[in-house]
């Protein structure tokens, strides 16, 4: 059995520190949330040498969870188990706000079932699970590493797994808060351009705010575009165009 826990050089540290100055600058270019979460995952297996595999386990709407931004086709595989159960060290990372480090899956009593058919179908027996701390509740996210070795990860890794998760949270936090942001800039132009479309029309029909309204909203389901585009149509020709009305049958 390798020895996982022993200290780190002033040489390894002064490398590990480079590395994670380079992280920090690569993780806050990264625009989307997905390109973050896989920059975090491709470097864990640089900070994390003993790891083979590193994935990202997060919420789904529905409630469950979902394995994203994996460097193979492994964690999935091994992460479904577990989504399957239940219950698992990458679940429960993230739900419980903890550190979980298995040593050997095959005979651990924590999650035994998930163990031996991770050990026995995956041929996974050490894995390191950190939860992704984010201020936002409504997205909960766990860092995961996976070996085939028995006792692969020691307490330095543990220690660098849980600095590249905290270094991985914060830029999340700021991709999805670029993101609101773009949205919500998004939204006030839409919502300009709906002003200026009916102040447009208001005019042009003699018609109140809410008729103006009405006639960007007929003309959207009888030609099935958004009523956005329709305004932006608008503001730039100055002109809407409307279904013809029904002809009054004469009794």
């Amino acid at each position: 059995m390798p020895d996982t826990d022993e200290p780190a050089s002033f040489g390894e540290q002064h490398e590990l520190a480079e590395l994670f100055t380079r992280l920090g600058r690569e993780l806050f270019t990264q625009r989307r949330l997905d390109d973050v979460l896989l920059v975090i995952t491709r470097r864990a297996v640089e900070v994390v040498p003993n790891a083979e595999h590193a994935a990202v386990s997060r919420t789904k709407k529905d409630g469950g969870f979902e394995t994203v931004a994996s460097t193979s086709d492994l964690p999935p595989r091994v992460d479904a188990i577990q989504y399957r159960l239940k219950g698992g060290p990458c679940v429960d990372a993230a739900l419980d706000d903890a550190v979980y480090r298995l040593d050997e899956l095959s005979i651990d009593r924590r999650w035994p079932e998930f163990g031996r058919r991770a050990a026995e179908q995956e041929n996974i027996h050490s894995m390191l699970s950190v939860r992704l701390f984010l201020e936002d509740d409504d997205l909960i996210a766990g860092l995961n590493l996976y070996s085939s070795k028995s006792h692969a990860f020691g307490s330095p890794d543990q220690t660098n797994a849980t600095l590249l998760a905290t270094h991985g949270a914060l830029a999340v936090e700021a991709a999805r808060h670029r993101d609101k942001v773009g949205n919500l800039e998004r939204a006030l132009a839409t919502s300009r351009q709906i002003g200026m479309a009916m102040g447009i029309l208001m005019a042009t029909h003699k018609v109140t705010e809410e008729q103006a309204f009405g006639l960007l909203r007929i003309a959207s389901q009888s030609t099935h575009r958004k009523v956005a585009d329709l305004a932006a149509g608008v503001v730039e020709s100055g002109t809407l165009e409307l279904p013809p009305l029904p002809q009054k049958t004469r009794s």
